[in-house]
């Protein structure tokens, strides 16, 4: 079994309150959770105004597989251009 898991950090500049954030992070885990199948919640940075944290995680049988599954939501989530994307932290783990 081989568990990826990513943090990946989103920018989100013109936003001015914590309400707008979670307008925009709940459309992005919507259609990240219809489109592909992970996990996908809120991580860090919970109280900041204009930057949050996201984790997500794959698990598969093939290293190779779950690389390439996060690599996709995470053009997915920049393709969608509500929030420019920061640092990302990949970490695959075989059992």
């Amino acid at each position: 079994m081989v568990v990826g898991v990513l943090r990946l950090t989103l920018y989100l500049p013109e936003n001015h309150s914590l309400k707008g954030k979670r307008q925009v992070l709940r459309a992005i885990k919507a259609r990240v959770r219809t489109k592909f199948n992970v996990s996908i919640a809120e991580s860090g940075d919970n109280d900041m105004w204009q930057r949050a944290e996201l984790g997500i995680c794959q698990v598969g049988n093939d290293r190779a597989f779950v690389d390439s599954a996060l690599r996709e939501v995470v053009n997915f989530i920049d393709s969608l251009a509500l929030a420019p994307l920061g640092e990302e932290h990949l970490e695959i783990i075989s059992y």
